[in-house]
This record gives structure tokens, sequence and C-alpha cells, in this order.
């Protein structure tokens, strides 16, 4: 599932740029065989995030208007249901956002027209490897969201910690997170779930399917270190979940100052200057593990339906919304990062906090995209929430009984 995003309420009309000013992003053998010529009227369905995303969509959209076609932006209650019931009925809305959890349960819906993307080297590899099914890259990943550690700066000084202290391995993680627990506040938190627990199995060199996503990995090795080393940190009372300190979330954890560090998102940054804005932090890489480095990325594509008429003109839409000003505009809206990483230096340079989100990047796992294993993984966050107090070893089991069901081994 991908995480709640924070809205940061920025004005992006500024930023805008019509696709006229820009030209085609598409290599001509990319072009369907049929299509519909003449203006189009095209309908995209997003679930946005707040009011912020929504407006600055609807005004990406009207800044695209060649040869008279236009588009509508319309923000969906429940995205998933709304997709089903179209596709179910041949008439699903032109471009669409898919969430990387949900993108193989609609690929067969899908126009497979991410490779004739001109700038697809440009997009950051691991966002292509998420929406590429059968060797096709389906879509353009229209922005993402990983994980890294938020730091309490007023707490870090006043434990007698410098930038020397940072950590960068699972050891140091731990012996910070002791020296920032007081009785009254724990020294980490992060959500209890596969969304934040998972990396910790990314930096074990872990995870629970291969790469092809066809065979189950969950009880191996290097995933029972890693459920081993969280289970630790929950029993000794240096990290908890945030419902065992009566927070909702790890950000408002965070931000209610009932912990000093927090494994979080890039969505939190909208979040705390709306909430807490007097709470001075910062934000650092997540440690490494024994396999090295290691982060979660979440994601959303831009869907073309295979039973658009205007499928010239949707691919001319998407590529308005992936020109590099426009994300810059996206990112200053709603808070999300640019999937091009010729834009890179610019957002560093406009959000220099966030650079460690960007970073993230290089070395973070996307979400398995299989929509059958949507009960496992529940199941799975199920028995997480039972640490400390589960067995590591059980819940992989499980997890491994369950997804080797799912794929039909």
């Amino acid at each position: 599932m991908l995480p709640r995003r924070t809205v940061a309420a920025f004005a992006a009309a500024g930023l805008l740029l019509p696709l006229s000013a820009c030209g085609s992003g598409f290599d001509d053998s990319a072009q369907p065989a049929t299509q519909q010529a003449g203006p189009a009227t095209l309908k995209v369905m997003i679930a946005a995030s707040g009011g912020a995303e929504l407006k600055a969509m609807q005004d990406a959209a009207a800044a695209w208007h060649p040869d008279g076609s236009k588009a509508e932006v319309v923000s969906a209650n429940d995205l998933p249901q709304q997709l089903s019931q179209g596709f179910a009925a041949g008439s699903p809305p032109d471009v669409f956002a898919v969430d990387a959890t949900k993108f193989q349960g609609y690929a067969d819906e899908m126009l497979p027209y991410g490779d004739g993307l001109s700038y697809k080297e440009d997009i950051y590899p691991t966002l292509r490897t998420t929406f590429t099914k059968d060797g096709k890259l389906y879509c353009a990943p229209k922005d993402f969201s990983t994980l890294a550690l938020a730091i309490n700066t007023d707490d870090w000084t006043a434990a007698g910690l410098t930038d020397n202290d940072v950590p960068k391995t699972w050891d140091q993680l731990k012996t910070v997170a002791q020296k920032l627990t007081t009785g009254g506040r724990t020294g980490l938190v992060f959500n209890d779930s596969r969304d934040r627990i998972g990396s910790f199995m990314v930096q074990a060199g872990g995870w629970s399917v291969d790469a092809d996503q066809k065979k189950a990995t969950a009880d191996t090795p290097q995933n029972l270190q890693a459920l081993t080393y969280v289970r630790d940190l929950l029993a000794s009372g240096v990290a908890k979940y945030p419902k065992q300190i009566g927070a909702g979330d790890s950000s408002e954890a965070f931000g209610q100052h009932k912990a000093s560090l927090s494994i979080d998102g890039n969505w939190m940054a909208g979040g705390m200057k709306k909430d807490y804005p007097n709470v001075k932090y910062r934000v650092v890489a997540l440690p490494a593990g024994p396999a090295g480095p290691g982060t979660l990325s979440f994601t959303q594509c831009w869907g073309i339906a295979a039973k658009s008429k205007f499928q010239e003109q949707a691919k001319q839409l998407v590529d308005s919304f992936m020109q590099p000003r426009q994300q810059l505009a996206f990112a200053e809206a709603f808070g999300v990062i640019p999937s091009r990483q010729s834009v890179r230096a610019q957002y560093e340079q406009k959000f220099p906090a966030q650079a460690a989100f960007v970073a993230g990047a290089e070395h973070a796992h996307g979400p398995v995209t299989l929509a059958k294993m949507d009960p496992v993984l529940t199941d799975f966050d199920a028995q997480l929430q039972q640490l400390p107090g589960a067995d590591p070893k059980r819940i992989l089991q499980q997890l491994q009984q369950n997804t080797a069901a799912a794929l039909g081994q």
C-alpha cells in the first residue's frame, strides 16, 4: 500500500509547461496501429492525496491543449474500485494513476507504451523495474518516495551526539537509539508494517519474492536476520511502534516528541511544517545492513487504457506531465520526488532537506506488484504487529508458505 502523502500547499501554476514548448517525448516506432484522429477530450483519474495535488494536476491538464484537445482530471474516492468498474464496462479513463502494488493486476488493461519514451533511460532504474512486465516497460513512473531516518536535532545535541554519531550500521542505530531513549520518550519509532520493516529485509539482502516475482524467498537467513534485529530493537525498549506510545503513525510520534528518531518517507515534510513547525530535525540515509544500504520506494505510474480511442493524445498528455519543469511543479505542490534523474540537481537545490530521500533511489527496492499477493502481505503485516512477542522464524515460515501458494508453487 502506498503510504499517505502529506500535502505541502505551495502554488504550482508558475511552473507549468505547455506541451507545445517541449515537443513529443515518444519515439514514432511506439505509435499504436489504430488511432482516432481529431480533438480529444481525455479523462484522467487519480487518487489525490489532497486538494493541493488535485489542483496541481488540473492546472497541468489545463496547460495542455494541442489542436483543440483537452483533459479533465478527476480524483477517485476509491481508485481501484472505479478503475475496475471502468475496465469491466469497457469505458475506463484514458489516463490513470497506477499504484505499484496494483500494477500487475491492471497490466492486461494497459497500453505498454513505456519502451517508446525517448527519456526512458532518464527514469530511475528501480522505478523502471517496478513497472516492467515480461520485459516491457508499461508506463511512465510519475514520481516516487523513499524512506530515510529523521533525527530530532535538539534531542541529538542534548544526548551529546555529533555528526560523527550519525548511524551508518545497524549496531550504531541501536546505540544511538539507546542513548536517545528516556523515561518519557523512545529513541526510535517506525510503523508496524512491511512498508517500514521491509527496509531492514532489503538491508540484510532479503525480500519476500525473487526478482521476477515467481518464487517465494521469505524463509531465508537474510530475512531472519532482519526480523530478529527488529524484534531485538523492540524488545530492548529503544524502539517502539507508534501505537505503543499513543500515536497514529511514526510521523505523529516524531512530531509530538514521543520519539527522537523516525523511519519515515519524504511525505513527512509537509505534515511537519503544518502540524509541528517548531520541531527541529534533519534527515539522513537509513543505516546500512549486513548486505549494504537499502530502502524502499513507493511510486505510481501514468497508465494509458488499452481501450482508449485516443491513445496518441493520451501519450502526449503523459509526456507533458513528465517534462522536467512540470515534475518540479508537482514536487513543489504535493511533496513527491521527480522520477527523472536529470531533474535531481534542480530538485535538491530547491529542496536541500530532501537530499537523503533522493539518494535512496540508488538502492531502493520497489514493492511486490502482484495483486494476488495482497492477502498474503496483509497477513504478513498482522504477524509483524505481534513483534517482539512473535517468533521471527515462524513469521517467515508462514509468509513463505502463503507466498508459495499464491504463486502456485
